[in-house]
């Protein structure tokens, strides 16, 4: 028998001397620490050539009065490795003031959130025999998951949407280099542009000036409460959707729940500087340590982050072999088993380990590597070759009727270069009055046009600011501006 080499094949065709990867691995909370286990031991028994950096973040490190939820350590190896496998995180209640997910996610700005959905063998649904296999790109640090909000008065609260054009390019050419990486051939824009056009709508613009980029991808628009509706109504019809934070969030559950819930869905967040693969389920504590637990979203997980280091091999083993297990059902635990006939974590990571190896009838899809643009570091400013300033919208709260309080307001623009232009009352023109009946609270848009549009006008914001404070409570003040000739504010509903 001839003696073994230094580089030994494993059962997926991996070279065992071929250079390993570190890879910082959170187990997290509840089963965390038992689906971790299980994805190590599967991937070690395929040959998978990672060397493991354990790190803490979520519950107990909020208990140790880590506000984050992520130590130092921590974001010091993912500093390191710029790979993470990552268990479900908690937030307890009663202490720790941040998500530790979204602490990640915003501080190596994971910009982008993939969302693989595909029908798996054996796992019936209401759905089953589509042929769904789609996946979803939702940008993930901007919009309203930017946490910006504030209290415009005791009883009417505001949340900042902030989309930018270069969150919208990155999130937009990653889901067309991921589309050209998985050999697919469409890719849908969804958005509310129809409503909210300056936000809702760069992502859209943004989208169309990018698309002629990628002459071998079928671009198209949807807007999203549609796109919700077909991924009930025909969900096989998408092969990528692209969408904003808020937006991809709620309808990346909903696809998930089309072939099988949360219990099946992998996750990856990608940035410029680091990656982190995720479970998208919860911490279950109620099953915690009692073996029960199915790895499957983690493992599947794995997968991806096998694929994003170049072990494309390795990759395609492990997802076969669990594509085996679950088109074979048996030793399957209990969430996805026939009634009566599930078993625990430790046999089902068995099963899968002993199917390696093995081809299912599914195929895996053809993956190339992901080729994305490095953003320069620095301030990103976008110069606009004019910029007027039309006039000032005034958030005032006020008790008074809407024809009271437009007479002390245009009192207070006297011997200023403002006139008032319109109040708005939560989006609808108030006065001057028109015919509808809205229902008024005590927060009230004030638009106030300047006489001769300038470049700037201090001292006339000024002036008009310290004659409204004298008989007004005001929270907040947003400059109306014209960029290149355009205006950059919208009208309220039923303002000319």
């Amino acid at each position: 028998m001839d003696a073994p080499t230094s580089a030994q094949t494993s059962p997926t065709g991996r070279m065992s001397g071929s250079p390993s990867t570190i890879v910082t691995a959170i187990s997290g909370d509840g089963i965390g620490p038992e689906v971790m286990r299980a994805v190590k031991r599967v991937l070690a028994a395929a040959g998978a050539r990672i060397d493991w950096e354990d790190a803490e973040a979520g519950a107990a490190i909020f208990k140790r009065g880590i506000a984050s939820g992520c130590p130092q350590d921590t974001l010091d190896s993912i500093a390191r490795t710029g790979v993470v496998l990552k268990g479900p995180l908690e937030t307890p209640v009663g202490y720790g003031e941040k998500s530790a997910n979204v602490t990640l996610r915003k501080f190596f700005e994971l910009y982008g959130n993939i969302r693989p959905v595909r029908e798996l063998p054996g796992i019936r649904t209401p759905f089953s025999g589509r042929g769904i296999d789609l996946v979803i790109v939702r940008e993930n640090v901007e919009d309203l998951y930017t946490g910006i909000e504030h209290m415009q008065s005791a009883g009417a609260a505001q949340c900042l949407k902030l989309i930018t054009e270069p969150g919208c390019e990155r999130i937009i050419r990653l889901a067309f280099a991921l589309t050209q990486a998985e050999s697919r051939h469409k890719l849908a824009c969804a958005t509310k542009a129809n409503i909210m056009k300056m936000t809702e709508g760069m992502m859209k613009r943004v989208f169309e000036r990018v698309a002629p980029e990628y002459s071998d991808i079928q671009a198209s628009h949807i807007i999203i409460d549609n796109c919700a509706h077909q991924l009930v109504i025909a969900p096989e019809q998408f092969d990528v959707i692209v969408t904003t934070n808020m937006n991809g969030d709620i309808i990346s559950d909903l696809a998930a729940g089309l072939v099988g819930g949360l219990g099946v869905a992998p996750s990856s967040n990608i940035g410029d500087s680091a990656a982190m693969f995720e479970a998208v389920h919860g911490s279950a504590p109620q099953i915690a340590g009692r073996d029960l637990a199915n790895p499957t979203a983690l493992l599947l997980s794995s997968v991806m982050m096998l694929r994003h280091i170049g072990d494309f091999a390795v990759a395609e083993a492990v997802e076969q072999a669990l594509l085996v297990t679950l088109e074979e059902g048996r030793n399957l635990t209990g969430d996805i088993a026939a009634r009566g006939t599930g078993v625990g974590t430790t046999a089902y990571t068995d099963q899968v380990i002993a199917n390696l190896g093995r081809v299912s009838s599914q195929p895996s899809r053809q993956y190339h590597p992901l080729t994305l643009p490095v953003w320069p570091k620095g301030v990103w400013h976008h110069e606009s070759d004019s910029r007027i300033m039309m006039g000032l919208d005034v958030f005032i709260e006020s008790d008074h009727d809407p024809e009271q309080l437009a007479a002390s307001l245009q009192a207070a623009t006297e011997g200023t270069d403002f006139t008032l232009k319109m109040i708005e009352n939560r989006g609808v023109q108030v006065w001057p009055a028109n015919t509808g009946r809205p229902f008024l609270v005590d927060l009230f848009r004030c638009r106030f046009l300047l006489g001769t549009p300038s470049e700037g006008a201090p001292r006339e914001i000024a002036h008009l600011m310290e004659r409204l404070t004298a008989e007004h409570h005001w929270m907040h003040v947003e400059k109306l501006q014209r960029f290149d000739g355009l205006d950059g504010y919208t009208r309220a509903q039923g303002e000319n």
